[in-house]
């Protein structure tokens, strides 16, 4: 069974829009949150510290399914959606504190060796944290 992470951040009152409700901007740090959360999980972000092996953002989209409001907390659980030999791709699903689900929003990382300026394999020790 594949690795699955939950944070909750709480929403600030400065993500709001016009109409009162989240700004869809906001759902992009949540995301963002997340997958950090995810990556430091996995080992990635230490990897990145000593081999100067990271990722990069191949793609990112977001489905909004419910209004999120304010005040209250959002809560998002981060699973794997796919595993490729040099990419892998992150679901967020995302709730309200009553439960329900307002958005999903899913990342394509790309494993990025940064020496030598190209993708590369997910490493071993990364690939079966995730698998």
């Amino acid at each position: 069974m594949s690795l699955v992470t939950n944070i909750s951040l709480r929403i600030d009152w400065s993500e709001l829009d016009v109409f009162g409700h989240v700004n869809n901007v906001a759902f992009n740090r949540y995301a963002q949150a997340a997958r950090l959360n995810y990556v430091d999980t996995i080992g990635l972000m230490e990897l990145h510290k000593t081999q100067n092996i990271g990722f990069m953002v191949a793609e990112t989209n977001c489905q909004f399914k419910k209004e999120l409001l304010f005040p209250g907390n959002i809560h998002i659980q981060t699973k794997i959606d796919f595993v490729k030999n040099t990419s892998f791709a992150l679901e967020h699903s995302m709730t309200n504190d009553s439960g329900e689900l307002v958005a999903i929003a899913k990342d394509v990382l790309v494993v990025f060796d940064f020496n030598k300026k190209e993708k590369c394999l997910i490493p071993e020790e990364i690939k079966e944290k995730i698998v």
